[in-house]
């Protein structure tokens, strides 16, 4: 599939950067390029990895002369550059703007003027009914996309789409603090244990990007259906695992944050493709001929459902667990604590 191709991977640096690394870096490849803003991040990988394939490129999506920089010569594009913490975007909303919807323009300017063959956009579940800054930014993200598609033959650049839910164990993410909270002895914090969230792996976010780049077309979002579980039945699972006696305490809902997270609008729904484990969602291929949009309706939207994490397969504990041991992170956790334990039972 990238035989011989050359691919740049934006905000490579992050948790999806390395888990393509870990995928394709011992294919037949010809050369993976990071592109990121932390010269740090990128001399830990750098070293890590010690592989002549991965070339790094120090410059910001924000700036559209350093993205061209990085873009001669490129084949594909995986563009996962973002500012992705919901609290902290809700204080810099603009640094969201700048960064997720202007970087985002940027990078697909730059792919066109440069004849990129295909550029997959990542985005997230919180883009559909945004109630925060990041999901904001991440919604106009996504309309910049689908338009520039709109801009360029697909036959020269095709750009489409992928959003996904919480990823586990990524960077920032809850599960990591869960562990870490157990490790310090300290409770729990919990939000809300009602509280939905999809539980994907990042080898599943990377399958779903490949997904999009084999089967997308022009301006397509492509879902990955996922399971979901409460954020209650989470920790216990958690400390179970861990044989840990921590206790759970419940904080309220942080400012920004939703009940449950949706993948799916009902309006996409209505229009969306059912691919097996997936959803494809086309572009609205309309022009500014505006009597289409109100002589021809939809009488499937009153009746349609959404796609969400309080409709979807609800895991229960023992089946978090499951999947929670399928991730190397918490083998490694669970080894140095097991480790720390025996150690201390021999003081």
């Amino acid at each position: 599939m990238f035989k011989n191709k050359t691919l740049l991977i934006t905000g490579g640096t992050g948790s999806f950067g390395n888990a393509v690394l870990d995928r394709f870096l011992n294919t037949d490849i010809k050369e993976i390029r990071i592109f990121s803003r932390d010269e740090k991040k990128q001399d830990d990988m750098r070293k890590l990895y010690n592989n002549d394939k991965i070339k790094f490129y120090i410059g910001d999506v924000r700036d559209l002369a350093s993205v061209k920089n990085a873009m001669y010569g490129v084949d594909y594009i995986f563009h996962a550059a973002a500012l992705k913490q919901v609290p902290s975007c809700e204080f810099f909303p603009l640094e969201a703007v700048k960064t997720n919807i202007i970087g985002t323009d940027n990078v697909l300017t730059a792919a066109i003027e440069y004849g990129v063959k295909k550029v997959i956009c990542l985005s997230t579940d919180k883009a559909a009914y945004p109630i925060n800054a990041m999901g904001i930014s991440k919604a106009m993200m996504e309309k910049v996309f689908v338009a520039k598609s709109n801009t360029v033959s697909p036959d020269k650049t095709m750009i489409c789409g992928t959003r996904y839910g919480n990823v586990m164990a990524s960077r920032g993410s809850v599960i990591p603090l869960f562990v870490e909270q157990i490790k310090s002895g300290k409770p729990l914090t919990i939000t809300n244990p009602d509280m939905t969230r999809f539980l994907m792996s990042l080898d599943e976010a990377v399958e779903l990007v490949v997904f999009a780049f084999e089967n997308g077309e022009a301006g397509d979002i492509m879902v990955q259906k996922s399971p979901a579980s409460t954020i209650g039945d989470l920790a216990k699972a958690i400390k179970e695992l861990f044989n840990a006696e921590n206790e759970i305490k419940i904080i309220g809902t942080r400012h920004g944050e939703k009940v449950y997270e949706t993948l799916l609008t009902k309006e996409e729904y209505v229009h969306a493709d059912d691919m097996g484990g997936f959803f494809r969602v086309p572009a609205d291929k309309r022009d500014l001929n505006y009597d289409k949009y109100f002589v021809d309706g939809s009488e499937k939207l009153s009746t349609e459902e959404e796609y969400n994490s309080h409709n979807t397969e609800i895991l229960n504990v023992e089946q978090i667990k499951k999947r929670l041991l399928s991730l190397n992170y918490i083998k490694e956790e669970l080894k140095s604590w097991h480790m720390l334990k025996e150690v201390a039972s021999t003081k």
